[in-house]
């Protein structure tokens, strides 16, 4: 019988299908069979005909698997699907659940069951819950916290309560530098006082967060005006240049892996971020650079994008594109994966899956 472990997290945008595709990647290094089903699927997608989840379908190409996705995601959430659980029933979806876990998990030794959301409160309106999915799939579960601003001790633990044993341990992601001895010496020990077992404290990494330039202009609505050809150039963070050109150097010094987000008729500020070697500019208010910032972004091989917006409306959403963009560049994976197989005591999500 294969042993199933769902993974939930805290918030969306977690790190769920980074930890699942690692797990998964392991458990095959070690020569075990291994299953994957996203129960509940909330990026809609066709294959062969058939319904299924965008991210389902891409971390099964990860590890090598052939499923059906209409039993890899029984329940998909579309605009359909919402509308009827809003004005009528949907009846109970959990059966369907159940039976395509257990076609799914035939000859396997491992099944990775991919939550969707936050465990604890999402799908609740349609019963589909991680606590209700994980429960009835039989599943141990480890959820996953994402350090933004603090880490969420309360949900954990309330996670605990919720399912005792059957959590198998939590995962710290994304944990800055700064707030690591915090982690170590504090919140770890009180975790473990707590019942709750750490599994791993994965690091904070710039190159998880990065984004190709090309994708951004697209987040962002925009369109890349120069050096086309260098529009796969990344970038991990962002800097507003909206001050005079003496502060801005100072800022632009310690951040120079940003893209700089400045108003289109701010040239001076332009030219100092192109010679300075930003990975890119993103140019506000749908005013085109002059012909010199023009040229020299082709000289220096530094892609511009032209957005409609304003700096600030463009800076939010860049802070929102970059902590929750999917995982879909497979040397980004091949990163993450690494990341976290030198984080995780994988020995001890052995004992307590009761795998050792």
């Amino acid at each position: 019988m294969a042993v199933g472990v769902y993974i939930g997290s805290t918030t969306g945008y977690s790190g769920k299908n980074l930890i699942a595709m690692s797990l998964g990647l392991r458990f095959k290094k070690l020569g075990l069979k291994v299953g994957y089903m996203k129960p509940v699927g909330a990026v809609p997608r066709k294959e062969d005909g058939k319904p299924g989840d965008e991210d389902a379908m891409f971390l099964q190409e990860v590890l090598g698997l052939r499923q059906d996705p209409a039993l890899v995601t029984p329940v998909v959430v579309n605009r359909e699907f919402t509308r009827r659980a809003f004005s009528e029933d949907v009846g109970d979806l959990m059966p369907g659940i159940v039976e395509a876990y257990a076609r799914l998990a035939e000859g396997k030794d491992v099944m990775i069951i991919a939550g969707s959301g936050n465990y604890l409160g999402s799908g609740t309106y349609c019963g589909l819950d991680g606590v209700s999915v994980s429960r009835a799939l039989g599943a141990k579960t480890v959820v996953i916290d994402r350090y933004q601003n603090e880490l969420k001790y309360d949900y954990l633990l309330r996670c605990r309560e919720a399912l005792g044993d059957d959590l198998a341990g939590v995962i710290l992601n994304d944990i800055p530098e700064h707030y690591r001895p915090e982690v170590d010496e504090l919140l770890v020990p009180f975790f473990r006082r707590k019942g709750v077992e750490v599994l791993g404290v994965i690091a904070s990494d710039p190159i998880m967060s990065a984004i190709k330039v090309s994708d951004l202009a697209e987040r962002l609505g925009g369109k890349v005006i120069s050096a086309h050809h260098k529009a796969d150039r990344v970038v991990e963070n962002f800097l507003i240049g909206t001050m005079q050109v003496e502060n801005f150097l100072a800022h632009f010094v310690r951040h120079k892996n940003s893209a700089i987000i400045v108003g289109g008729d701010r040239s001076d500020v332009q030219l100092v971020a192109l010679e300075g070697s930003c990975p890119c500019l993103i140019l506000t208010g749908n005013l085109h650079p002059n012909d010199i910032i023009l040229t020299r972004s082709e000289v220096l091989q530094t892609p511009i994008i032209m957005v409609r917006e304003d700096t600030f409306a463009v800076a939010k959403k860049m802070e929102n594109i970059l902590s929750r963009h999917k995982l879909r560049d497979m040397l980004k994976v091949n990163h993450g994966v690494r990341l976290v197989g030198d984080a995780l005591d994988f020995e001890l999500l052995l004992k307590r899956l009761g795998m050792e």
